[in-house]
């Protein structure tokens, strides 16, 4: 660290691409932000006081969520400032070093693997993709299609056969749900040049209670942007009982692929 202060990193991105567009910008402490050059990487930052942004004042401040909601806000608003000037790496939140000189190492010492990475994210965007579902509507609709195959049987057989699927698919909605939910999680890979499974938002953050069955990030060709919104559109309607909610785009977070634990 330097003085009471220290280095909060932001995001890495090649040294070739202006940033010359960030000037004015502030972070997460009101501080300008600049960046550390070497070679031909550029690291974000800004120099943050430590009695803040220490690691024990750090942690405590991790577990009040509207000091955590405003930070993260505040980091985000600095990464999309730097994605919107060029392909760039966001570092997670609370990134510290204790100088530029140990960011600049960093760089160095890991300049193949941020290459590697500003290569994926290059020329693509991050979506997300939501699948909620609805138990009740859910359950029909898993009944309907059990139920589908012994159509052509008698009406009273067949009224018994819609009665048995019923019963069954409330005790299996749970798999059922699942099943569906990674069906459409690979179709929508098929649409992207890379996609992960995430855990589930947790309620305390996302103050949602909805039964949340995927939480899918993919990383989109930029020029792919329309086909993927339109199969999110399509699978909507494909699976009844599940609504899903296209969310984007945001900086390549989920595929950045290189951390690396601050010192």
């Amino acid at each position: 660290m330097t003085g009471d202060l220290g280095v909060w990193l932001y995001a890495v991105t090649s040294s070739r691409d202006g940033t010359e567009q960030l000037s004015g910008l502030t972070g997460v402490a009101g501080e300008p932000v600049r960046t550390v050059a070497a070679g031909d990487l550029a690291a974000v930052v800004g120099s943050v006081p430590l009695e803040d942004f220490e690691e024990q004042p750090l942690a405590r401040h991790l577990e009040d969520l509207d000091w955590l909601e405003t930070t993260a806000r505040k980091h985000d608003a600095v990464v999309s400032a730097v994605v919107r000037q060029g392909p760039a790496i966001p570092l997670r939140l609370a990134t510290v070093f204790r100088d530029s000189h140990a960011v600049r190492r960093l760089l160095e010492e890991r300049r193949d693997d941020f290459g590697a990475a500003l290569t994926l994210v290059t020329g693509r965007t991050e979506w997300g993709v939501k699948a909620y579902g609805d138990r009740t509507a859910l359950t029909a609709a898993v009944a309907e299609a059990a139920a589908a195959g012994d159509a052509a049987v008698g009406t009273g057989t067949a009224y018994l056969a819609r009665r048995r699927a019923q019963l069954a698919a409330r005790d299996t909605v749970e798999r059922d749900a699942a099943d569906r939910a990674e069906r459409i999680h690979s179709r929508l890979v098929q649409h992207a040049a890379a996609g992960r499974r995430q855990a589930p938002t947790d309620p305390a953050v996302s103050g949602r209670r909805d039964w949340i069955l995927l939480n899918g990030t993919y990383l989109v060709d930029d020029e792919r942007s329309d086909e993927f919104a339109a199969t999110v559109t399509t699978l909507g309607a494909e699976f009844p009982g599940i609504r899903l909610e296209r969310t984007g785009p945001w900086p390549p977070y989920s595929f950045a692929g290189v951390e690396r634990e601050p010192r």
